[in-house]
């Protein structure tokens, strides 16, 4: 297990020493009344200490607190114990109590004279985790190597990763990927790029300087901790200077802001994570150069792990050590993109404190909900390429948004389409959405045989044969099991009347719509899928030799109707996985008690999967929860292939504008007015730069105003943004659900009520098509005025 050093050397020392205080001078204290001082935990919740130590400041007058210096101490169960670091910082004193044994610890404060002043318990949990998030996952794979380290050994079982010595000799096994904390000492180049500081110090003739916030300007050099915490690999950047050692923490240039830098992607665990050639994203050079200090951890990366009960965790651990080490940040702010700003939202919903802004990039509110109407992407093309090959509409790209509501193109062609015909598949010359941004994303999610993580064929034991490579395992503590010891899952397409929207619309006929829902199916169990096929595993020479299926919507793993006339089967999710979903806050439900800026650039016309309807789901459960968005901003910047409006010849910039840095100015403002009046609200201590705006491809402003995304949720006229910047919906949207996006479970009501309430606009089925409708939809249709069925009751 890795011990984390400390960077300054422990020394024996009264509790609060006369070298301590004695800047302070004091009065006599004559009164018998019992001191008004108490310890307050730093660093963590008293109940959430990790790693054995844990950060302590004194509370209360500072001069009645030196007064008193020479009668207090502090007990650890019971004895007596000296701090290991004691500074005065920010006008309190802190104080390093190191020693702490695994479980609960009984902490005293006590007065000579009056005796126990306070008694606090702390429950401290290895720097390995777990806290709160529950057994961990094994196997876990270690990527520590791609480091050049090799993880400790921790284990005398036969699965784990292999330990080798400096002659690559295997000495063990390791299961937790442990390795000792180390520190490197990197320069910015003039070239903005980072090198390694020359171990004799010289300064290098290609390093550059940067201006700090409070105007100096220092050598750009950079020292970076790396260690593990909870399992996963972290690292601490601060700017340094040349003479600075390892276990010294440099804070002479740290301007007391903390940024905590959060990734994306999408994975099922099993692993460490990626640490190497994360340079740039651990070492924020925007940011770093001005004097922050940079948080970084794998575990708060989604392309490690989607359980953000885990992610939540470790960013609390890391918080935690990051106080230990160097104190208490002025404030700590998140950026991140795609995953990354879904854990911004999910974060400050779950785990108040921990950040005081953020600037979620390319969000979501967050991923689960996402599966929702992701899972009918292939359900739905597939429907189009093969079910309803015949019907000429599919053939036309556009159209295909009818179903799907994302946007569609023939900008971008479908690669498969010259390949469908051949095969006795329908294809349309150009993509939805669906196709390169969501192609594979739920076999990632649902099939337990499709999936995998760097290093696991290093994995000795056997370790991964049993592996269930699906996010429903991933999550099995939140989720749970059912009576089978089966993961519980979330899909749930009962009752879901796809295609709504275009019917009302008259885009699709009546028989189409029926059609439609009668044969679009749903999805397996995954206790019941098979392994993939093209183009996910295979060449198209194994397609044509009969080797591996041609298979780009899974529809192996559908359900399906046999003779393509009867309802095929719907998808039954279970409501104790949609419950858990809410109560264990993987679902971001609303909450939000920090400032704000959703920044993305405007990619809809590339058909990336970041489509900008996100930002307002997020809105909009932000407003049903809180009853206003008002610590929200919405920032659009334009990064189509043309410049920002149609008629504007002006070439395109080689680079999209990142607006990313004028929001965390922005949030800087933000969060000083907060802290400054602390009994104002959010929204009122906005500064007159924090609004709703879009921006062109340099990075000018457009519009800006609390009109400018009318339209999008509410029914004004289209605001100035929204008119520049279109978005686009979802299935489920079409299907007559919120924008919201959060139902996995729809209410239902019987198909009479449907066909007398407006659902179906101006079509007035006959006694045929009801019963066709009665016949798809035996236990009603969806009723999306109701809440979600799958949300905790009460």
């Amino acid at each position: 297990m890795s011990s984390l050093p400390r960077y300054a050397a422990p020394f024996a020392i009264s509790l609060l020493s006369l070298a301590l205080f004695g800047c302070l001078g004091g009065n006599d204290n004559k009164s018998n009344a019992l001191p008004d001082i108490k310890l307050k935990s730093l660093s963590s919740a008293p109940e959430q200490v990790s790693g054995g130590d844990v950060l302590l400041s004194f509370e209360g007058d500072m001069a009645l607190i030196n007064n008193e210096k020479d009668q207090l101490e502090i007990l650890l169960n019971d004895e007596k114990v000296e701090a290991s670091r004691s500074t005065l910082r920010n006008g309190r004193y802190e104080v390093l109590i190191t020693g702490l044994k695994e479980g609960e610890n009984k902490l005293q404060l006590r007065h000579a004279k009056h005796g126990k002043l306070q008694e606090m318990l702390l429950t401290n949990h290895p720097i390995t985790g777990p806290i709160f998030s529950g057994p961990q996952q094994y196997p876990f794979v270690c990527t520590v190597t791609e480091l050049g380290k090799q993880p400790l050994v921790d284990t005398d079982a036969s699965m784990g990763f292999p330990v080798k010595d400096a002659s690559g000799n295997q000495i063990g096994l390791s299961k937790d990927c442990s390795i000792e904390t180390y520190v490197e000492f990197y320069y910015r180049t003039t070239g903005n790029q980072y090198k390694l500081l020359p171990a004799n110090r010289v300064r290098p003739a290609d390093m550059a300087t940067t201006t700090l916030t409070d105007g100096r300007v220092v050598d750009f050099i950079v020292r970076r901790e790396v260690g593990t915490i909870n399992r996963f690999i972290y690292s601490f950047a601060t700017l340094a200077s040349l003479d600075d050692t390892a276990d010294t923490a440099s804070t002479e240039y740290w301007n007391g802001r903390a940024l905590f830098q959060f990734l994306g992607g999408v994975a099922i665990g099993h692993t460490q994570g990626r640490m190497d050639n994360r340079t740039n994203q651990s070492m924020v050079p925007e940011v770093l150069g001005k004097g922050y200090a940079v948080m970084f951890s794998t575990g708060t990366v989604t392309d490690s792990h989607y359980n953000l009960q885990v992610g939540g965790e470790t960013a609390l651990m890391v918080k935690e050590h990051f106080i230990k080490r160097f104190g208490t940040p002025e404030y700590t702010v998140a950026i991140g993109g795609s995953g990354g700003g879904i854990q911004q939202y999910v974060y400050s919903q779950n785990h108040p404190g921990l950040l005081d802004g953020g600037v979620p990039q390319y969000s979501y509110p967050d991923m689960v909900t996402q599966t929702i109407h992701i899972g009918d992407c292939e359900l739905l093309e597939h429907y189009m390429d093969a079910t309803d090959k015949d019907n000429s509409k599919w053939i036309m790209t556009k159209n295909r948004s009818w179903l799907v509501g994302l946007n569609a193109t023939d900008a971008y062609p479908d690669p498969l389409a010259p390949y469908k015909p051949m095969l006795g598949y329908s294809t349309a010359p150009g993509m939805t959405e669906c196709v390169p941004a969501w192609r594979g994303l739920t076999p990632l999610v649902m099939n337990p045989h499709f999936g995998g993580v760097r290093n696991q064929e290093q994995m000795q034991g056997g370790a991964m044969d049993n592996v269930d490579w699906t996010h429903y395992d991933d999550l099995r503590n939140i989720y749970g099991t059912d009576e089978d010891g089966n993961p519980r899952t979330l899909f749930d397409n009962v009752g879901v009347q796809y295609g709504l929207q275009a019917l009302n619309d008259h885009k699709i006929t009546p028989a189409e719509f029926l059609k439609l829902n009668s044969q679009i199916g749903g999805w397996k169990r995954p206790k019941d899928m098979a392994q993939e096929g093209f183009p996910f595993l295979g060449s198209e020479a194994d397609v044509m030799s009969g080797k591996v299926a041609f298979d780009p919507w899974s529809k192996n793993n559908m359900l399906l109707s046999a003779d393509g006339i009867a309802p095929a089967p719907r998808t039954k999710g279970d409501l104790k996985a949609m419950n858990a979903a809410y109560s264990s806050g993987m679902v971001f439900d609303g909450e939000l008690n920090i400032p704000v800026i959703d920044w993305r650039h405007y990619l809809e016309d590339v058909l990336d999967m970041h489509n900008s309807h996100q930002s307002f789901s997020g809105r909009q459960r932000i407003r049903n929860k809180m009853g206003h968005s008002d610590n929200q901003l919405i920032w659009f910047t334009d990064a189509r292939p043309h410049s920002y409006r149609p008629n504007d010849t002006r070439p395109r910039p080689n680079k999209d504008f990142d607006q990313t840095w004028q929001a965390l100015e922005v949030l800087h403002d933000w969060i000083t007015n907060i802290r400054k009046n602390p009994k104002k609200s959010i929204a009122e201590n906005k500064p007159a730069t924090a609004v709703d705006s879009c921006f062109t491809t340099e990075g000018d402003k457009i519009a800006s105003g609390d009109d400018v995304w009318d339209g999008i949720l509410n029914d004004k006229a289209a605001g100035a943004c929204a008119q520049e910047f279109p978005t686009h919906t979802t299935s489920r949207m079409v299907a007559g659900g919120p924008i919201e996006g959060g139902v996995f479970k729809c209410a239902l009501k019987p198909v009479a009520k449907a066909l007398t309430d407006g659902t179906y606009g101006t079509w007035a089925p006959n006694l045929e098509q009801t019963q066709k409708l009665e016949a798809i939809f035996p236990e009603g249709v969806c009723d999306y005025s109701k809440a979600d069925q799958g949300r905790p009751k009460g």
